[in-house]
């Protein structure tokens, strides 16, 4: 009998313990609404700049980090990474208003065609976008016409953002590789 109870009261001074344990402990996680976290109503936006990919001359913004044994030795340059700080302006022209800049990474990532991983942010700089970013993450097969890549998250004034980018290339030197593109992004935002 005295052994009975001193195992009951040992199995109660460990549930006990463990629902004190549990009290005092935190959530890993737990729904939010919305107003909470000051989230108006939802927008869609509509961007629309210019992107500027240098790897020419003194001051290149796309600088090629590291590579593969073969990447010389491959059509696609497959292996390649390039780290960047392209600028974003208004307008084709280099000179254009500075609007933000695209800092991140691309890779060619395919060896039958010219497929690049894209892993950047835009990072605006100009009117009430400033300090804000969007982050772009897929696949950019830059020899087609138009390329969608997936818009994947934001800060600042593009918290919890969804949407796309659409790329167009408009114009490309072949001897010294530089590049610019036009973009069209369209977003998703509180």
């Amino acid at each position: 009998m005295v052994t009975t109870f001193r195992k009951l009261i040992s199995v109660l001074l460990i549930l006990i313990s463990l629902t004190l344990v549990t009290a005092k402990s935190r959530h890993f996680s737990r729904t939010l609404s919305p107003s909470s976290q000051k989230l108006r109503k939802e927008k869609l936006s509509h961007l629309h700049f210019y992107f500027h990919d240098i790897v020419s001359g003194k001051n290149p913004t796309a600088v090629r980090v590291a590579q593969a044994a073969m990447t010389n030795h491959s059509p696609t340059l497959f292996g390649v990474v390039v780290m960047i700080d392209d600028p974003l302006t208004m307008e084709p022209e280099p000179s254009s208003k500075l609007v933000g800049r695209a800092q991140g990474i691309y890779a060619s990532a395919s060896q039958n065609e010219t497929g690049l991983l894209m892993a950047m942010n835009f990072s605006f700089m100009e009117g009430k976008y400033n300090g804000s970013t969007l982050s772009v993450l897929g696949r950019n097969a830059a020899l087609s016409t138009v390329r969608e890549m997936p818009i994947v998250g934001g800060s600042g004034l593009f918290r919890f953002a969804r949407g796309y980018a659409q790329a167009k290339t408009h114009a490309f030197d072949p001897k010294t590789g530089d590049a610019v593109v036009e973009y069209n992004v369209y977003v998703f935002h509180y």
